[in-house]
């Protein structure tokens, strides 16, 4: 079976948004698990061009990216449907570190009239965590030093951080400790 571990970075700022800006996705980290073979088989990332809001020197501190590196990203639609001809989204289980990416997601398809590009098999691999460990709800860099494991690449790059939760969603199927898939 395949489980695709997806990370999404938006558009943000230090503090409120500008007047007229909101929250959007301009990059879509994904990685691929064979849990069955327990390996990381593909690594992916889609750059989305923003179209109500910019990208921020904050945001571009926080992710690494700039504004004209998503001027060069696909629309919000086409990276949907990389993400369903890809990856096969629409029928595939999915996890992602938490529950904002599945929500902001669900926000920007139906702001946008954009179809929700996900199966409704999604598993919150923070909490999966938390549970495994019987400890509170971490962030990912904290999960993977209680777990041993490395941050690979950069944090808060979507890509990235896919990759390495994949890394804490195999640690946790070793340990029998994943959750089977829920909407």
């Amino acid at each position: 079976m395949l489980l695709n571990v997806v990370d999404v970075e938006a558009t943000c700022w230090a503090g409120p948004p500008p007047a007229g800006e909101v929250n959007e996705i301009i990059a879509i980290g994904v990685c691929v698990v064979d849990v069955d073979a327990r390996t990381r088989v593909l690594r992916d990332e889609i750059l989305v061009r923003p179209t109500r809001s910019r990208v921020s020197g904050f945001c571009t501190e926080l992710t690494g990216l700039t504004q004209d590196q998503v001027d060069a990203g696909l629309p919000f639609a086409e990276a949907c449907a990389a993400l369903v001809s890809r990856h096969d989204a629409g029928s595939r289980p999915w996890t992602s570190w938490g529950d904002y990416d599945r929500k902001q997601f669900q926000r920007q398809c139906a702001a946008s009239g954009v179809p929700y590009p996900f199966s409704a098999e999604h598993v919150n691999a923070k909490a999966a965590f938390a549970t495994a460990h019987g400890r509170r709800p971490m962030g990912m860099a904290g999960a993977l030093a209680r777990a041993g494991l490395p941050l690979e690449g950069r944090h808060h790059n979507g890509g990235d951080d896919a990759w390495n939760i994949a890394a804490l969603v195999l640690q946790l199927i070793a340990a029998d400790a994943w959750p089977s898939s829920s909407g």
